[in-house]
């Protein structure tokens, strides 16, 4: 639909004008103005994409007229209508932008010739502009699906290097220095506020959002460098929070891990945020983890951090010998260092709660642990922690066989047959119905690659045949294959073939040339 404005003092002119151009153009929305002054609020109410504007008004000039309105409206054009055909009228109107002329009388053909030759270049731009919103929707929608991949693979150490550093660059978010991770504990069944977190944290500057793993959604946010560290991170807790229905508001809870200096270090901020999360009764509903009593000493603080590192890996490797070697030592220090019991019970706990959310996440369904009892001395502590990380050790072993033979070959046939489109973590887990984070795990396990390094190569294979046709640009062979953004196309496909798409096309085109001339030759055999 494209709108119209006449402006001219003499209303026969105008209706003249009209009804001309109404029936060469039906689908014009065609309006009225009799002097400039009203042009000039017609032009803010009306918003036309062309004005046909007489020259000589009286009170102001058309070209008075089109000068204020293009200070506020630069993409509104104007053809100018007047019977004074001066060269110096002209050179005002051609400084102002003013597209063409018609002359007092004109003839009908000229008139519509005119015109048409103006609509005709607004529409050209309405569909570039078209485009150009479809393509950056398109593209925004990818980028969100490889923000919260990002968050998956730096979190749970399944990054993809050729990837990591081409799409923290696209995501426009800075990514280096300080930052930490929250993890979002929401209602069961709260997906439907996933949009609306994002939608706050978005607002609060940079920070990229993971994907919902059950009630808990992970966030990375990147310190502001005018901000303290902690007011911060309680604006954004509080933010998150404020979503909240005050009938669920003691489902919702906001820990946040300690700042790190480096993404290699992402991992231990999010297991963190996660210990922060333990205790949801608190009244402020958000916990930061350096505010965690520990019963460790000052001393052994590093030690415990590396301990809960190496901890939370073995989880999630399903090594379950090592991992009750790992909290049986715990509990034997404890006792050694005369701890009082009842804080190594609830230290333990905290280990085997974050473990069933660690399973949890990895598509392992573990009721939450709990002690049936309080501890009389540390022999009952070892028998009772035992019990519970028998039942987590079943729950892991009837659900890690899910994911068989015939699943992988499933995803990988999905991948190659939907390549060009914007797959992601969270589209394979809904595919097969499992866990992204444990797709991404057992893909690299039992495959031996990255599911990223897999869709690239199907990618960038299809993008080899397809430039064997010179008549497609490599633009369009990029959006065929499923990058919506050229450039980042070309960096991916250097990084891993040594040279640009354009030097290989050349040497495959050049070759096939080669090939002909020799066939040619009755040669090249």
């Amino acid at each position: 639909m494209i709108k119209l404005l006449i402006v001219d003092d003499e209303q026969i002119e105008r209706e003249g004008l009209a009804a001309i151009l109404q029936k060469a153009f039906p689908e014009l929305v065609i309006s009225q103005a009799r002097n400039g002054k009203i042009a000039i609020q017609m032009a803010a109410e009306f918003m036309p994409d062309l004005i046909l504007m007489d020259i000589k008004m009286p009170g102001m000039t058309g070209l008075e007229a089109v000068e204020l309105i293009s200070a506020d409206f630069p993409e509104i054009k104007f053809v100018m209508v007047t019977a004074f055909d001066t060269f110096e009228y002209a050179r005002q109107a051609i400084k102002l932008g003013v597209k063409d002329y018609l002359l007092k009388p004109s003839k009908v053909s000229e008139i519509v010739a005119t015109v048409g030759k103006v609509l005709e270049q607004i529409k050209e731009e309405q569909e570039k502009i078209s485009a150009e919103r479809l393509q950056q929707a398109t593209l925004q929608k990818a980028l969100s699906l490889a923000e919260t991949d990002i968050v998956t693979q730096l979190l749970f150490d399944h990054v993809h290097e050729v990837h990591l550093d081409m799409l923290v660059e696209m995501l426009d978010i800075r990514s280096t220095n300080e930052h930490f991770v929250m993890s979002v504990l929401i209602p069961p069944g709260g997906e439907n506020f996933y949009a609306a977190i994002k939608e706050k944290v978005r607002k609060s500057g940079s920070a990229w959002v993971g994907a919902l793993y059950g009630r808990q959604l992970p966030i990375i946010v990147f310190r502001k460098e005018d901000k303290r560290f902690r007011s911060q991170a309680i604006f954004l807790a509080r933010e998150i929070l404020s979503l909240a229905q005050s009938d669920r508001e003691s489902d919702w809870f906001v820990g946040i891990g300690n700042t790190c200096n480096s993404l290699n270090q992402t991992r231990q901020s999010y297991q963190e945020s996660l210990i922060a999360t333990m205790d949801t009764t608190l009244p402020a509903k958000y916990r930061f983890y350096s505010d965690v009593p520990t019963i460790d000493t000052a001393a052994d603080f590093q030690l415990a951090k590396q301990r809960e590192k190496l901890f939370f890996d073995h989880i999630r490797l399903g090594r379950w010998e090592e991992i009750n070697a790992g909290i049986m030592e715990l509990i034997l220090r404890y006792e050694n260092e005369s701890a009082d019991l009842l804080q190594a019970q609830q230290r333990i706990l905290e280990l085997l709660w974050i473990a069933s959310r660690i399973l949890t996440e990895i598509g392992v369904e573990a009721d939450s642990p709990f002690y049936s009892f309080q501890a009389q001395d540390f022999r009952q502590l070892r028998v009772e922690t035992r019990h519970l990380l028998d039942r987590m050790k079943q729950s892991y072993e009837e659900n890690a066989g899910r994911l068989e033979a015939d699943t992988i070959h499933r995803i990988k046939q999905y991948i190659i047959s939907h390549s060009h489109e914007d797959i992601s973590l969270d589209t394979l887990g809904k595919k097969v119905g499992l866990s992204p984070i444990y797709i991404s795990k057992m893909f690299k396990e039992k495959l031996g690659v990255n599911y990223i390094d897999f869709l690239t190569e199907c990618r960038i294979e299809k993008a080899k045949k397809l430039m064997a046709n010179p008549g497609t640009s490599l633009k369009e062979i990029a959006i065929e294959v499923g990058y919506h953004e050229p450039n980042y196309f070309s960096k991916v496909f250097k990084k891993l073939c040594g040279i640009s798409p354009t030097e290989y096309r050349g040497l495959l085109l050049g070759k096939k040339v080669e090939g002909k001339r020799s066939d040619a030759n009755g040669k090249g055999y």
